[in-house]
């Protein structure tokens, strides 16, 4: 067997640039081989298939860099070609393994769960959805099922059980202290008056008319609502708490030598003025293991699930027959 699916075309991928946009095409033929496992063929076309999300998502990203999007494309592909292995393995660890086929009956509540779920409850929409896809109502009931299938063998050979200990928690937040550091922090009000020129000039001395303004006592809300372009997400110019990561240089700069009450003189850029009134200073500090306890516990969780899907996945690979022919 081996002998003969050698003679198969291996895959490549190349860049097709059409009207400036990198698109990812086979070279040779529609489909080859690029892996068998046990009695199972995967093609470059399943592997196409199922990674043309992210290809095409890739190819909005990356429009204007066909290195970086061949790079990151090919990666997609090898890992995509990794996970169809993967359900390929424990697909036929499920038929070879001894279990009880699960009726059409259950596989009908299924395709009725999905109806109800992605569909609208219409079993038409279903099919002239499928059909749109190229794919057969048999195909998705397959499809269906191998997932359910997959689920289930790595729920009972991954996701089982799996204790965190408090001793673990504590370890692991001793360990990466830098994890749950809290940069400094100021709660600020925030006007931006926007320039109609980068060498408008007339903008500043506003700025610095109302700056004027707010130091002798007059209220920041009040002189946002008359002359801010501020963001609705900030009514009146409050911007609450913010690290200093989140403003720009030329701001954060302003913005942290400030004493609470104090506002600053008003920032020049090249498009925008901002007039700036600090309201509380917090310096930075590390969380509590108590407010961060839940997120390492699930970090731990992932982690020993992943562990244990390698070792698992490992063994299967051990003891079936696995051959790959590309990437």
């Amino acid at each position: 067997m081996r002998a003969e699916l050698m003679k198969f075309p291996r895959f490549i991928l190349i860049l097709a640039v059409a009207a400036g946009t990198p698109l990812l095409a086979p070279a040779v033929e529609v489909d080859g081989i690029m892996a068998v496992v046990a009695d199972k063929v995967i093609t470059y076309q399943q592997v196409a298939e199922y990674t043309a999300p992210a290809i095409e998502a890739l190819n909005r990203q990356y429009l204007a860099q066909p290195e970086v999007f061949r790079e990151k494309s090919q990666t997609v592909m090898r890992d995509g070609l990794e996970q169809l292995i993967e359900r390929a393995l424990i697909l036929h660890t499920y038929e070879s393994g001894g279990y009880n086929p699960l009726p059409d009956s259950f596989v009908d509540s299924l395709v009725q769960d999905k109806i109800r779920d992605n569909f609208g409850g219409d079993r038409v929409t279903m099919i002239k959805t499928l059909q749109a896809q190229g794919i057969t109502v048999e195909e998705y009931r397959k499809q269906l099922l191998d997932g359910y299938i997959e689920r289930g063998l790595r729920a009972q050979n991954v996701q089982k059980a799996i204790i965190i200990s408090p001793s673990k928690i504590e370890s692991y937040y001793q360990a990466h202290p830098d994890e749950f550091k809290v940069e400094d922090q100021v709660k600020l009000h925030m006007m931006v008056l926007t320039k109609p020129s980068p060498d408008d000039t007339n903008t500043l001395a506003l700025a610095r008319e109302i700056a004027g303004k707010i130091k002798a006592g007059v209220p920041f809300a009040e002189m946002t609502a008359v002359y801010s372009q501020s963001s609705p997400q900030h009514p009146g110019g409050d911007w609450g708490w913010v690290e200093r990561s989140v403003l720009r240089k030329e701001l954060a700069d302003a913005a942290f030598t400030l004493a609470p009450g104090q506002v600053a003189d008003p920032v020049d850029t090249p498009d925008s003025v901002y007039i700036i009134q600090l309201d509380e200073k917090k310096p930075a500090y590390v969380r509590a293991l108590a407010d961060v306890r839940d997120a390492i516990e699930k970090t731990l969780l992932l982690q020993e699930q992943a562990r244990l899907s390698k070792e698992w996945i490992d063994s299967l690979k051990k003891k079936t027959y696995l051959v790959r022919f590309g990437f």
